[in-house]
């Protein structure tokens, strides 16, 4: 492993994985600092983190991580066909396919690239289900986990809503202008309703996102990313294997996981936490962001038997 320096924000930086996969991913904040990997949701790209939010984080004492997931930004893609859309209704992904386990894997690799041993991981939506098979499956690894908005995999809790899966079987955006303006509409539908959206900061994402990432063909990631939801199928068992102290936040509005799949999240984890944020929907809007910053650090810095020394160096195997 390589010694890492600390970097100017923004930089874009490269993991290459033993898998196969390269992951693209920033670090911010010293290195001293306590880890935290942020894990994205469906289709979103590291920059979707709000810089407030990291520079909330970073101010507190954590290293702040984020990533692209495979499929979506710059990190690699899957060497496969995307998924129809019949396949996708009948909920039958490829058996080729990868799963969230694979996903969870990649972020694995990424700690072990950078040398970290043990990671606050902090995981909204399909983020959260990557973040809470991690902590699963690796539990030496994961000193706390915060799932936010996501869900178990269970078909009986956190399904959208008929509106949005509507919005959601849409035929894939002709261009960039409609991809920027389909990203719009989905956020102001699936976002809080009580919190103003700036629709600048939505534009200026989704323009860059069409320019750093895919562009015209962004949506067969996207395909496969989901079809990696659907192959995980219901995953409550594994999440009942969680050891790490777990926090699960869910807004009370949210059209995209119902607030049914945060509740079901928190029954299945021992001891886990749950919080609900009036008013915020299935985003995270800047309003919450001071909010969401102080039930992170608080949730992290409880978590036993922590010292940020003991959370880099060499990796041992579990």
């Amino acid at each position: 492993m390589g010694i890492h320096l600390p970097l100017p924000a923004g930089e874009d930086l490269f993991c290459d994985l033993p898998n196969g996969m390269r992951l693209c991913y920033r670090s911010h904040g010293p290195l001293s600092g306590q880890p935290l990997l942020l894990v994205v949701g469906l289709g979103l790209q590291l920059i979707y983190w709000s810089p407030q939010l990291i520079h909330e984080l970073v101010n507190r004492g954590f290293r702040v991580i984020v990533f692209d997931n495979r499929d979506v930004g710059r990190s690699s893609r899957a060497n496969m066909a995307p998924p129809s859309p019949w396949r996708l209704m009948l909920r039958q992904p490829d058996p080729r396919n990868y799963d969230l386990g694979d996903m969870a894997q990649d972020a694995l690799g990424l700690l072990d690239h950078l040398g970290i041993l043990r990671a606050h991981l902090v995981g909204m939506s399909m983020g959260g289900m990557i973040a809470q098979t991690l902590a699963a499956r690796h539990p030496r690894r994961v000193a706390s986990l915060t799932s936010i908005f996501s869900t178990t995999g269970s078909r009986r809790v956190g399904q959208p809503a008929l509106s949005t899966m509507l919005k959601l079987m849409k035929a894939p955006p002709s261009g960039k202008a409609q991809a920027i303006a389909r990203f719009i509409a989905m956020s102001q539908h699936i976002g809080p309703s009580t919190y103003e959206f700036d629709e600048r900061d939505l534009q200026a994402y989704a323009t860059r996102a069409w320019d750093r990432g895919h562009g015209e063909t962004a949506h067969e990631g996207i395909g496969r990313q989901i079809a990696a939801i659907m192959k995980s199928g219901d995953r409550t068992p594994e999440v009942r294997q969680i050891k790490a102290p777990t926090l699960v936040i869910h807004g009370e509005r949210d059209p995209m996981v119902h607030p049914s799949g945060g509740l079901a999240t928190a029954d299945a984890v021992p001891g886990a936490h749950y919080l609900t944020v009036r008013g915020m929907g299935h985003a995270i809007p800047e309003g919450v962001i001071p909010y969401l910053s102080d039930l992170i650090d608080g949730h992290a810095k409880r978590s036993l038997g922590w010292h940020p020394r003991a959370l880099h160096g060499q990796v041992q195997a579990v």
